[in-house]
């Protein structure tokens, strides 16, 4: 029998796809559809100390290959969250759900940790150290001192499984240095990649930008950003301790895109651009398709072919 199950920081999950935070997760209803799909678990939006309206519409628009966006962390705040996950907790005992959460100063990131810690959560916390849209505030991500200061004052506050969701990288010499920094602490995983920051597109016909926020500059998602997810993926497959695992993220489309960031290391995979395109539904197309092509390859678990890309000699 041929299984996309998984393991993630030794948990235990049906399915090794899930929503990326953002996508289909703004409220229970979201999150409940989410749950009642196919894919193996969920996970909340970004939750901040207090609810965001995020940026002016129009801040998402979608393209041929993929999409920008400009959403400026929209989020009903992490206690709105924590409220929410210990509900399905209750009603889904044996399953663990991924709680989301991002502050603005190693400050905020301690207290949402406190009160994540405090709370009835018994789930898996991500980091979200990239997001690229909220306007007059950096990507944490690119600022490695940053993310070392950070990372230092979290474990010292918590302990439960944690990881983190990082901008994507360019550079081998910025994998080499966040890997090294990356490796210092007890992480559960990292989330690999997030949308590439300040992209532009443009209607022709009115000759204009086609999201409102930051003129028309906004995150690229789908399936232009597949090879730099790929080589992110990897990279860090290569250069991070056994212990840390990778989530997956961008330019998944097919059964094809989830196979090929498995086979740079993923464990598992969080869909974006799509889940926005079709709903929640995509987790059972893109399943089967995985399932297609593990079959064809002789393939029975992921573990079969994890991580095992081939390099030409």
């Amino acid at each position: 029998m041929i299984s996309t199950a998984t393991k993630l920081a030794n948990r235990s999950f049906s399915n090794c796809m899930m929503n990326a935070a953002g996508v289909w997760c703004m409220d229970e209803a979201e999150l409940t559809a989410i749950d009642d799909s196919a894919a193996g678990t969920f996970v909340t939006k970004s939750g901040t100390l207090v609810s965001r309206p995020g940026n002016p519409e129009p801040r998402y628009y979608e393209t041929a290959l993929g999409s920008i966006n400009s959403m400026g962390l929209p989020n009903h705040g992490i206690d709105y969250y924590l409220d929410v996950v210990a509900a399905f907790q209750k009603k889904n005992p044996g399953k663990t759900y991924f709680l989301s959460c991002t502050g603005f100063s190693i400050e905020q990131d301690q207290t949402l940790l406190r009160k994540i810690k405090d709370s009835e959560f018994n789930g898996i916390v991500e980091l979200n150290l990239s997001c690229p849209n909220v306007p007059g505030k950096p990507q944490i991500g690119y600022d490695f001192e940053t993310v070392d200061q950070i990372l230092a004052a979290v474990f010292a506050e918590y302990d439960g499984p944690l990881g983190v969701k990082l901008p994507p990288y360019f550079d081998l010499v910025h994998f080499d240095q966040m890997a090294a920094i990356l490796n210092k602490y007890p992480l559960a995983y990292i989330n690999s990649i997030n949308s590439i920051g300040n992209g532009l597109y443009i209607d022709d016909e009115k000759e204009e930008v086609v999201i409102k926020p930051k003129n028309g500059f906004g995150g690229i998602g789908g399936e232009y950003v597949k090879p730099t997810a790929l080589a992110n993926v990897h990279a860090f497959y290569q250069r991070l301790k056994p212990e840390i695992q990778i989530i997956g993220t961008g330019g998944i489309t097919s059964g094809r895109d989830v196979f090929e960031h498995i086979l740079c290391g993923a464990s598992m995979v969080q869909v974006g651009t799509e889940l926005a395109k079709e709903g929640p539904q995509v987790f059972e197309r893109l399943t089967k398709e995985l399932q297609d092509i593990m079959a064809a390859k002789g393939y029975t678990t992921l573990a079969d072919f994890r991580g095992k890309l081939r390099h030409q000699d």
